[in-house]
């Protein structure tokens, strides 16, 4: 099995030959990751070859070297997670200081790997449409997916019986397997939860770098699930100072009124009273230019509803009285006529029958809002999301670096309770 590292990361390979195919040995290769002065060296074999492992992903500049031909140059260079792209090098006969420069700013194309997947970048990441900015959604983007159950604190969502996942995140079933189906690694590390095998939440996305979907013709280090795998990178600190500031905002005062919604006591549409509010930010930058840097984010999120569809029913004013003729009446019951039980008659009772303790609990109850007893009634439902992650990097030298990360994420929320905020 492939390190975790390994899987985090990319390499690059390639052979270097001159202007007649003839392979080079012992080329120099350095390769140079912009963003933050990471350098890497290899010379190639007899056979011309080289191999560059362990490449956080992002974007490089490639140079070889050999006395007696020009140095060949390759900017815009971009490695993506899990990628192993060729490329191939051609030196030409000339002086060391003349320079052959190839520019580039695309992604190099993956033809070692027999898997089947797609590479969803930052630029999507960001830019694309999602409901709660659940990161697990953008699955759907490498195809054979379907939806599963979700905790995220987004209205409509369903509650995953699956027991205690408090904290943010949507189930995915892809290429006909389970939920618990998949692979998930983060920055190198499984991301399965050990209870149930299902995933634990990605970051937000403001602290994603990339994510990597394969679904079929998995490679050997995704050997732990047969349906699919998702690996994928958080962000990392740089030689430049970046960060970010958002908060997104949804409230049922901005909202136009709901065709649907009910009729209150006064005659108007009732409000659901929705207050969304998501906020958050991320800050990275050096701490040593080219050796220790730093990220941080956090996402918030508070949601505060009160459905007005909840309905009850209640005793009302003419069952109260020992008149049981209207909630026995087809119009109360779908249709049909339904009588009381002997030893009553006519669909009455005596008063006088009633248990007192239930005649003092009845008065505790609100009014019917019909002659069926069905009342309306509002029920707050407030939840909050909280996801916060840090990370460090720290390049010792140019054949060994570490780096550190911490997620914390927590979904709650607060008993059912009546407008009131007295719990039901």
């Amino acid at each position: 099995m492939a390190s975790a590292q390994a899987v985090s990361t990319a390499q690059i390979n390639g052979t270097v030959k001159d202007q007649g195919g003839l392979v080079l040995p012992g080329v120099t290769i350095t390769i140079t990751q912009t963003d933050t002065g990471l350098v890497r060296t290899a010379v190639t074999d007899d056979a011309g070859s080289f191999v560059l492992q362990n490449l956080p992903v992002g974007p490089y500049r490639l140079e070889a070297m050999l006395q007696g031909f020009r140095t060949f140059r390759q900017t815009g260079i971009v490695l993506q997670v899990g990628a192993n792209p060729t490329l191939p090098v051609t030196l030409q006969v000339g002086q060391l200081q003349e320079t052959v420069t190839v520019t580039g700013t695309a992604a190099l194309v993956e033809t070692r790997s027999p898997g089947i997947g797609q590479v969803i970048t930052n630029q999507q990441v960001l830019e694309l449409p999602l409901n709660g900015r659940q990161l697990t959604e953008l699955i759907f983007q490498a195809g054979l997916a379907a939806g599963g159950a979700s905790t995220a604190a987004a209205p409509g969502a369903n509650t995953l019986n699956t027991g205690t996942r408090n904290y943010p995140t949507v189930t995915v079933q892809v290429a006909g397997g389970a939920s618990n189906g998949l692979t998930y690694i983060l920055d190198g590390g499984t991301h399965n939860e050990p209870f149930n095998n299902l995933n634990q939440p990605l970051p937000f996305p403001d602290a994603m770098q990339e994510f990597k979907v394969e679904t079929s013709a998995l490679p050997a280090q995704y050997g732990h699930h047969a349906a699919a795998a998702v690996n994928a990178v958080t962000k990392s600190g740089t030689n430049s100072m970046h960060g970010d500031v958002f908060e997104f905002l949804r409230d049922s005062k901005l909202n136009a009124p709901n065709a649907f919604a009910a009729i209150g006591p006064n005659g108007k549409k009732r409000s659901d009273g929705l207050h969304r509010d998501q906020f958050g930010g991320t800050l990275g930058g050096p701490i040593v230019q080219g050796k220790l840097f730093y990220f941080g984010g956090y996402q918030g999120t508070r949601i505060n509803v009160t459905p007005t569809d909840n309905f009850r029913f209640v005793p009302t004013a003419a069952m109260l009285a020992g008149n049981f003729s209207a909630v026995t009446s087809p119009a109360c019951n779908s249709g049909r006529t339904i009588a009381l039980g002997a030893p009553f008659v006519n669909n009455q009772i005596s008063p006088s029958q009633f248990s007192p303790v239930a005649l003092t609990l009845a008065k505790k109850l609100p009014a019917a809002s019909d002659d069926c007893g069905k009342t309306l009634f509002d029920r707050l439902n407030e939840r909050s999301e909280h996801i916060a992650i840090g990370r460090a990097d720290y390049q010792a030298n140019n054949a060994h670096s570490i780096f550190g990360r911490y997620q914390f994420a927590h979904l709650g929320s607060k008993p059912d309770a009546d407008p009131n905020q007295n719990p039901v």
